[in-house]
């Protein structure tokens, strides 16, 4: 796990002509700056676009890990007498979608969130899969949990708050890092629905500029018209460069998250 992170770090501080001349080495080759610099070269464009997808990834976690929670806990009740009906609808929408276009004109023409952070935000608040998931965890669930605190005179929102949702703990934290991740790495809806440069967030950024260094790489006739050095242009690097200052947050979350992480994902094994 250690050594192909080390082999990116270490590409992202080499100089190109070595990388190009001697291929990927653990240790940097003649080592340079130079993909940092050329990422950072505007360093408030790139803080900005941190601040939008730490918001957007905040935003999309919290809101999507309680719908998903609501959801999967409602079709799971074994005196929800629609349930299956309800499974099978969730279901149905793994195998099919709207599509591109609907999706387009739903946003922009009824909902009215383009270039705003809702339009980020709400294409990935919830996930089928992810509902399965904790459907899954939630019927492990005994509903004679349910029915004693019924009896004792709990309504249904205090039974999800104070019961069910503090026992599916390793379940959302599971869910929660799956949908950050999703989250953070998200770049498409924002190139659909994002116009303002204040809006763009970190991944549509690297996008662009990883765009912008093969175009030039490929066409050295515009180059040359401008009166720029290809030679100085990193390439190989920059992208090393970009995978680092994109992952390196999730890298810090994820320590955090992981004796829940453990736990979340053996939701469903066998015990003997």
């Amino acid at each position: 796990m250690l050594i192909p992170f080390i082999l990116v770090i270490s590409i992202s501080l080499s100089d190109d002509k070595a990388l190009i001349a001697n291929g990927y080495q653990l240790l940097p080759q003649n080592f340079s700056l130079l993909a940092y610099t050329y990422i950072f070269e505007s360093p408030i464009l790139v803080l900005r676009a941190y601040g939008v997808t730490i918001l957007m990834t905040m935003m999309g976690t919290i809101l999507g890990l309680l719908l998903t929670a609501m959801t999967a806990y409602g079709i799971s009740r074994r005196d929800y007498a629609y349930n299956r009906i309800t499974t099978f609808l969730v279901f149905f929408t793994m195998l099919f979608n709207g599509g591109l276009v609907p999706t387009y004109i739903l946003m922009t023409h009824y909902l009215h969130v383009k270039d705003t952070i809702w339009a980020m935000v709400l294409p990935g608040l919830l996930s089928p899969f992810n509902i399965m998931v904790m459907k899954g965890f939630l019927d492990k669930i005994p509903m004679e949990i349910v029915e004693s605190a019924k009896v004792d005179g709990s309504r249904e929102w205090r039974i999800f708050w104070q019961i069910i949702m503090p026992l599916s703990k390793p379940a959302l934290a599971t869910l929660g890092l799956f949908i950050a991740f999703n989250y953070w790495n998200s770049w498409f809806p924002a190139l659909l629905y994002i116009d303002k440069e204040s809006l763009v967030p970190l991944q549509l950024l690297l996008v662009r500029m990883m765009n912008s260094v093969d175009f030039l790489s490929n066409n050295a006739d515009f180059v040359i018209g401008l009166g720029l050095d290809l030679k100085d242009l990193p390439k190989i690097s920059a992208r090393m460069a970009m995978a680092i200052v994109a992952t390196g947050p999730m890298l810090l979350v994820f320590p955090f998250f992981q004796k829940y992480f453990v736990k979340g994902i053996t939701v469903g094994s066998l015990k003997g």
